[in-house]
């Protein structure tokens, strides 16, 4: 079925996606670990699902929080303006930049990432509910809003603040919210200069985005919510 979303250059989408049956996409620290790797290594016009053979870490589960390994990108095809990590699904904010970039991108990202997750885990078969999901970002609005809401995702799908960590929550890089807030930040691969530059400082998009998250809960969850509930897909 010919996907309805036309990817163009220059423009932006909202990319998401979450496992078979909500299953957990990420295990441990390490499978996520892999998962950021691979967004790294796949952005790159000459790469191919073999890179990882002349790019592969020692023990091959990805990079570590305290010495992450950073591939040289040549040619980048998608720009990574934000991402979110969750045990069962992902989002991401790409601008293409090639003739079809994101779909060369993500087709490489899970289908390495899915043979990766299969051989560590002894299991075969369909890592993901079909193919990605996508959606046009189609004015800058949006596109701040929404950035919001992927640097902040781990958090909408949380009831109240006091809802119990999964091992994500004791992750650095889950998201992509760091490296926005902070700027010495040695893990960085998304490119803000498109959301930062609209706003005094990264503190001011920090309110911003907190703002928006807290809207987004009230709409979603109501003013009551009780530590019972269940976390959301």
């Amino acid at each position: 079925m010919r996907r309805k979303v036309l990817f163009v250059n220059g423009e932006f989408y909202h990319i998401f996606n979450r496992g078979t049956d909500k299953r957990n996409i990420f295990s441990d620290k390490n499978d996520a670990f892999r998962f950021l790797e691979s967004i790294e290594v796949f952005n790159n016009i000459e790469a191919g699902n073999n890179i990882f053979r002349t790019h592969r870490l020692k023990n091959g589960l990805g990079p570590t929080q305290s010495n992450p390994e950073k591939i040289e990108k040549k040619e980048p095809i998608v720009n990574i303006i934000c991402y979110c990590l969750n045990s069962n699904h992902y989002h991401f904010i790409l601008e293409q930049l090639v003739d079809g970039g994101i779909s060369e991108f993500m087709k490489r990202l899970g289908g390495g990432y899915t043979c990766y997750y299969n051989e560590r885990h002894k299991r075969s078969g369909v890592l993901f509910q079909g193919k990605f999901k996508a959606a046009h970002i189609k004015s800058n609005e949006q596109l701040l809003r929404l950035s919001s809401y992927v640097n902040l995702n781990n958090k909408v799908h949380q009831k109240f603040d006091k809802y119990k960590k999964n091992f994500l929550d004791l992750i650095a890089n889950r998201s992509s919210w760091e490296e926005y807030i902070k700027k010495d930040n040695k893990y960085s691969i998304c490119k803000k200069d498109i959301i930062l530059g609209q706003f005094k400082n990264r503190e001011d998009y920090r309110k911003n985005a907190e703002d928006v998250i807290k809207e987004i809960k009230e709409m979603r969850y109501g003013e009551e919510v009780n530590s019972t509930g269940s976390d959301p897909v």
